[in-house]
């Protein structure tokens, strides 16, 4: 609180940023899902502006009408420091009680973000994919580097390359990471065009194998064992806002990512023309 206070006492130019974390992890053998808030992030490089600044994951299903909240996390109380928090579950309405998840099958899995703040702001969206142990939770779950991320297929929608308005950061993009900055301003109270529109395990995944031979007494043994046989895999949905004002200045500061802004349109600037 003490650090709260000096920070709300600084000069300096008003930047403000947060962000919330949802992650999925879902059993092989889809026994249930489960998803949570993994962590949340305050990079400030000045003063707050009083204002309510807030951010909201959304996601529809096959079984859902309209868009859901998922998680979200507001700014209420500028003076107080008070978040005003509620985190739900990704994913709940992707199978029916007992049903299996099908590789090669395609879920619907409609991701975008809700403006719920009092103030204009633009957004930025980290997923990231990768594979974990199936038979440990939690932090204990360690991931599996030497499985293919690209196999747990949440097909991407609306990015600038289909006509779209989400920019994909191919400089900051990995196998396991893609980052999307929406390059409109989202007003308060709006929601930006989907991201996401289907989830999909790769069918290949049941002929991915490792074979190892041994050779005794004139035999040889051919031992099979199928890679990703009870591995779960894992998606994160990271959404950070920043405010609309100085907002090339600000998204620096708290992403560290050069940007222009030109009559309210984000645009990325290449790595060779940053500073």
């Amino acid at each position: 609180m003490k650090r709260f206070n000096r920070f709300m006492k600084s000069p300096k130019t008003t930047v403000v940023a947060f962000g919330l974390a949802v992650a999925l992890l879902l059993f092989s053998s889809i026994g249930g899902t489960r998803a949570a808030l993994t962590y949340f992030s305050e990079t400030y490089a000045s003063r707050v502006q009083m204002s309510n600044i807030g951010v909201t994951l959304m996601e529809k299903s096959d079984k859902d009408e309209k868009a859901k909240e998922v998680s979200k996390r507001d700014y209420s109380d500028a003076s107080n420091g008070v978040w005003s928090e509620n985190t739900g579950k990704l994913l709940e309405g992707m199978l029916i009680k007992g049903e299996k998840l099908k590789p090669g099958k395609k879920y619907k899995e409609e991701l975008s973000v809700q403006n719920t703040g009092d103030i204009d702001q633009y957004v930025r969206v980290n997923i990231y994919r990768y594979w974990v142990e199936g038979n440990k939770e939690g932090e204990d779950a360690e991931k599996i580097v030497n499985l293919d991320p690209e196999l747990i297929e949440l097909n991407l929608v609306n990015t600038s390359d289909q006509g779209g308005k989400w920019l994909v950061d191919e400089e900051a993009s990995t196998k396991e990471r893609t980052v999307l900055y929406y390059s409109q301003l989202l007003p308060a109270g709006s929601t930006t065009d989907v991201f996401t529109d289907t989830l999909e395990i790769n069918e290949i995944i049941a002929s991915k194998v490792t074979q190892e031979v041994t050779e005794k007494d004139g035999y040889k043994t051919i031992k099979t064992t199928y890679d990703y046989d009870g591995v779960r895999f894992c998606i994160e949905a990271n959404v950070d806002a920043v405010q609309d004002h100085n907002a090339e200045d600000a998204i620096w500061s708290a992403w560290g990512r050069r940007v222009s802004v030109n009559d309210g349109i984000l645009s990325l600037v290449d790595s060779q023309s940053q500073d």
